[in-house]
């Protein structure tokens, strides 16, 4: 820890970092860093620096747990041994506990929970490095990540400090500031200005805390603008990419040669004379087998039937039947068994 400087503010109104009393520290977002999680962000507010990552909706474990109407969040805040300079012994301890708790009803509020029933919504932020502000810094980026996980909301949550030192009302506090101040609050409201968490430790006048409220709604205001830019931004350039990609399949499959289809073609003629032409002929020549066919069968069956008429009269009159192909074969079948006789005798 460092030492405590004799003044937090010079004569010309200027911190020690070269800030102004209500302004906040660079902020940096970047949205979809972690490819296995269903939504992340990478976020640094001044020196902090904190990774946030969601998962879900997802099945509860353990079962006991789940709720039929609403999904429960879980939000586990963690700072990393190394984050601070006395490194820090590893796992949860009161604090990261209670930052967790008060973080997960912060954010609870604005989403949807009603919408995924029996499922869970998981948040886990690490603390890479903490210089001050770092449970503020984590909401924004689990608010983020939220957003980049597809999670319904009612709104973005974001969220700012407010403290006091050399008598003087500062937004968004550093290290020294922090350490040494008369007071901290931090805060994280809707773009609405509903509050959604408020914690102070130290003391304020009524009129200062009034104060506070106004300073830190406004540096909210400017982190929420600076997390829907980010939002923006990311997926304005992840449909540039979709867009180019499908623009580049489509030409590559335009450049390919066509396949023959293997459906046959028939070319319709238009109704014009030669048609009509064509038609006639098609329905004479139909005519004439008909009746080449017709005349076939009426001679044929008129043969038969002169030919049996023939057969029948000479029967009657007594004369000698004319020997046919099937008299022939009679007489041929009696000579076999006048043979078969001769033999047997």
């Amino acid at each position: 820890m460092t030492d405590k400087p004799e003044k937090f503010i010079d004569e010309n109104g200027i911190r020690s970092d070269k800030r102004r009393a209500n302004e906040i520290r660079d902020v940096k977002i970047e949205v979809g860093v972690l490819s296995r999680a269903d939504g992340s962000c990478y976020l640094e507010f001044g020196k902090n620096k904190v990774m946030a990552a969601v998962y879900g909706p997802r099945e509860v474990h353990p079962r006991h747990q789940q709720k039929s109407n609403r999904a429960i969040v879980r939000y586990k805040y963690n700072m990393a041994s190394f984050s601070v300079e006395d490194r820090k012994r590893p796992g949860p301890d009161r604090r990261s506990i209670e930052v967790s708790k008060v973080s997960r009803e912060a954010l609870e509020d604005q989403i949807f929970t009603e919408y995924f029933p029996k499922s869970a919504i998981d948040i886990f932020v690490e603390v890479l490095q903490a210089d001050a502000g770092t449970r503020t810094a984590a909401l924004n980026a689990a608010s983020v990540a939220l957003a980049d996980a597809g999670i319904p909301m009612r709104s973005l949550v974001s969220a700012c400090a407010v403290g006091k030192v050399d008598d003087t009302l500062v937004l968004d506090l550093n290290k020294d500031e922090d350490n040494y101040g008369q007071a901290d609050m931090p805060i994280a409201m809707t773009p609405d200005g509903k509050i959604t968490l408020l914690q102070m430790d130290g003391h304020l006048t009524q009129e200062e805390f009034k104060q506070g409220l106004e300073m830190a709604q406004e540096g909210c205001r400017q982190v929420y603008e600076m997390q829907r830019k980010a939002l923006m931004d990311y997926y304005s350039k992840k449909t540039e990419v979709l867009s180019t990609e499908v623009t580049a399949a489509e030409d590559v499959k335009g450049d390919a040669p066509e396949e023959p289809e293997d459906v046959t073609q028939v070319e319709v003629l238009e109704d014009t004379e030669d048609t009509k032409k064509i038609d006639d002929t098609n329905e004479t020549g139909d005519t004439k087998e008909t009746e080449g066919t017709k005349e076939t069968g009426d001679t044929e069956e008129t043969e038969d039937t002169v030919k049996a008429g023939d057969v029948e009269e000479l029967e009657d009159s007594g004369e000698e039947v004319p020997d046919t192909g099937e008299n022939a074969d009679e007489t041929d079948g009696q000579m076999d068994e006048s043979e078969e006789e001769i033999s047997n005798e």
